[in-house]
């Protein structure tokens, strides 16, 4: 059964026009002159202000009367037969890690509160440069650690499907603000599934691409951070990939970047999937414990595949995934430390740090440097092994999460079935195989459990391979049910 788009779905109905409207949808109405850009603007600053209280999903917004000013010379330019880009006039919240110049980026932390960045990040600067109004920012956990938006400046992002439910982090304001039409695509960012995991607990996509694909920074950091990267949100594949074509591109001042033309993400996504090869890694063979009802789910959604073509078989990798904890656990502590040994070594505002934030710095300072040398071995044997793999398979799968959306009062999950989580992030751990990988890895909606909760599968592709992986995803949300297409209920 093909599913339907947004504006042939009934159930959206509920959401005002052009809230409802897919971003190239509505890029394509603006540039015929259908629709203004104020209108466009204000139709998305009435229904932010009545629908984002139920999610907190957009924070620092701007001054309305201002957006509406910038909305009108967005509308002069077209007048003139002229247009910055695909995103004229297309409202944006950036996801608050992001430096954003003129725009208070508080990255979650009370420490930040009152910073406003004098530049944009590479990535900013894209979005501004194809025509985005920047209205506000996308909530996030303090400093993007975890994968659950709340922080002691805005409070918690809560799940557009069920307001009581975490909506996933650290690109949780993107997610939610993504499923209740609050934006028409988005930016994130992911290290530990932070672009995967909000999009499978809100019903929306988000793509963690290649490493070097988005270039990241400049940050002081530009060599050094090796386990983040940014990347897009939407409600559509079609969308996805448009804006990963602003966002994708080398930069001179990231010269870790990759080195192709991002315009390829721009064209069309159809393929014959026929013949495909996807290799299921499920729990790894109950190495990761799932909460009852998350398997069973994404299997059925892996018959989606099944009637496009594909070859779906189970595969078990011949690696411990307890050596890609550790190595996890090893260059994330070095990574954050890096990031944050400053203001911990003061002690006033290590006293404003979370305690998970503590942990990792504390963790990284008492590594060595042959540490993280051992550490990026065991990572390399991880990328060969995936190498191997994909001599058999074209593509990889696993669920996105572990555990559906908990109660947004619960800092964390601290145990899955009978298992009981070791640290704040033990129960994302399916996500590190991708983020270790350097890989592409797309988070597709896989539909809804019993409790009525979304979930998501990754699919991980080679290196570069971020156009096939996009492909596969467009073919897979052709030919999915209809319920993928579900809305929140806007009277929750």
């Amino acid at each position: 059964m093909t599913m339907l788009t947004e504006t042939e779905n009934p159930i959206t109905r509920q959401f005002p026009e052009p809230v409802a409207w897919d971003a190239l949808t509505l890029s394509r109405a603006i540039h015929a002159r259908e629709i203004s850009c104020r209108e466009v603007m204000a139709a998305y600053l009435a229904h932010i202000e009545a629908s984002n209280p139920a999610v907190n999903a957009i924070v620092s917004m701007r001054d309305g009367d201002e957006l509406l000013r910038e909305a009108d010379a967005r509308d002069r330019q077209l007048g003139q037969g002229e247009s910055m880009g695909w995103l004229h006039g297309i409202p944006q919240a950036i996801k608050d890690l992001s430096a954003t110049a003129g725009h208070r980026t508080t990255m979650g932390s009370p420490l930040f509160a009152d910073n406003v960045p004098s530049s944009d990040s590479i990535m900013v600067e894209r979005i501004r440069g194809e025509g985005a109004i920047i209205i506000g920012r996308t909530n996030v956990p303090e400093f993007g650690l975890g994968s659950h938006t709340y922080n002691p400046v805005f409070g918690a992002t809560r799940n557009a499907y069920d307001p009581s439910r975490s909506a996933g982090g650290s690109s949780g304001g993107a997610a939610a603000a993504l499923a209740m039409r609050l934006l028409p695509v988005a930016d994130g960012s992911d290290m530990m599934g932070s672009l995967r995991n909000p999009a499978a607990y809100n019903n929306v996509y988000g793509l963690r691409p290649s490493f070097g694909r988005v270039p990241f920074g400049p940050t002081p950091e530009t060599f050094g951070q090796q386990l983040a990267t940014e990347g897009p949100m939407a409600r559509t594949v079609a969308d996805l990939a448009r804006m990963l074509a602003t966002q994708a591109g080398p930069d001179p001042r990231a010269p870790l970047s990759i080195n192709d033309d991002p315009a390829v993400f721009a064209g069309s996504l159809d393929q014959d999937l026929k013949g495909v090869r996807i290799g299921w890694l499920g729990d790894w063979q109950g190495y990761l414990p799932m909460e009852e009802g998350i398997l069973p789910l994404c299997e059925r959604a892996l018959g989606t595949f099944r009637d496009l073509g594909c070859e779906v078989d189970d595969v078990v990798p011949d690696f411990d995934p307890a050596r890609l904890w550790q190595c996890w656990l090893t260059l994330r502590h070095w990574g954050v430390a890096g990031l944050l040994e400053a203001l911990h070594a003061d002690p006033a505002k290590r006293a404003q740090l979370k305690p998970e934030a503590i942990w990792e710095v504390e963790g990284g300072l008492a590594l060595s440097g042959l540490d993280v040398h051992r550490a990026n071995v065991i990572r390399s044997a991880w990328y060969a092994t995936l190498q191997r793999l994909f001599e058999r398979y074209d593509f990889l799968a696993l669920p996105t999460a572990q555990v559906f959306p908990f109660p947004v009062e619960e800092a964390w999950p601290t145990r899955i079935a009978d298992r009981q989580m070791d640290t704040y992030h033990r129960w994302m751990e399916v996500v590190v195989p991708g983020s270790l990988s350097g890989c592409p890895v797309i988070s597709v909606p896989a539909g809804f459990g019993a409790s009525g909760l979304p979930m998501g599968i990754q699919i991980i592709g080679p290196h570069q391979a971020d156009l096939a992986v996009l492909r596969l995803a467009r073919g897979y949300e052709r030919a999915a049910s209809a319920e993928l297409a579900r809305t929140p209920n806007l009277g929750a």
